[in-house]
């Protein structure tokens, strides 16, 4: 937890309960499912949940805004954003079953109300969208030809609504056919480690 309130001093008493109790439900989980590379389970509060929570310094999700996380995998960084925006509604997607398995089970034991996970590829999704969320699940050129028509033309946030994306390395290439749209965020911004060196939150409107 110390990790955390670091960088989030305000969370209320129920969020840091939540949060304290990831490393031990994932932990578990991962005993059984290889849902996280093991040797990674060591730096689990800072590969997964504070990378996750980079989203979180960039944009505050709003009262009932609807939030999708494409290629979830294990939850990130779908539930600890939802632990983060309680109000907001995410609903956390993969086309493996036995990922979103590990999904629900985590949510139902943080009690989490405000998410929803599916097992379900990006085609079959059917709804709108304020925000897509993702890590790093695929080229970026790729991604946005899943999400194109998923995103609600109605805007309530300080960001048009569209995609925000968790993704480290040289973007050069990846990025080129956007560069007039997308925006970047230097996760080393706002995290001090330096394993968030060359991690960053790319954002791109859609709508």
């Amino acid at each position: 937890m110390d990790l955390i309130l670091k960088y989030f001093p305000r969370l209320t008493e129920r969020q840091k309960e939540q949060f304290a109790a990831l490393p031990e439900l994932y932990g578990d989980w991962n005993s059984k499912i290889n849902v996280i590379s093991r040797k990674d389970m060591d730096n689990f509060v800072e590969h997964h949940v504070l990378h996750s929570l980079a989203i979180a310094k960039v944009l505050k999700f709003k009262t009932m805004a609807e939030v999708m996380d494409l290629g979830t995998g294990g939850g990130f960084p779908g539930i600890p954003l939802a632990i983060m925006f309680p109000d907001a509604n995410f609903y956390l997607v993969d086309s493996i079953g036995k990922k979103i398995k590990v999904v629900q089970s985590v949510a139902e034991s943080l009690e989490l109300k405000n998410v929803k996970a599916e097992q379900i590829r990006a085609e079959q999704v059917t709804r709108d969208f304020d925000f897509i969320v993702s890590r790093a699940v695929t080229d970026l050129t790729q991604f946005v030809g899943w999400v194109r028509g998923k995103v609600s033309d109605i805007h309530y946030h300080k960001l048009r609504n569209g995609i925000i994306y968790l993704k480290g390395g040289d973007l050069t290439d990846e990025i080129a056919p956007f560069r007039k749209k997308v925006r970047i965020f230097e996760i080393s911004d706002y995290f001090d480690e330096p394993w968030f060196a060359e991690k960053r939150v790319i954002y791109m409107p859609l709508r």
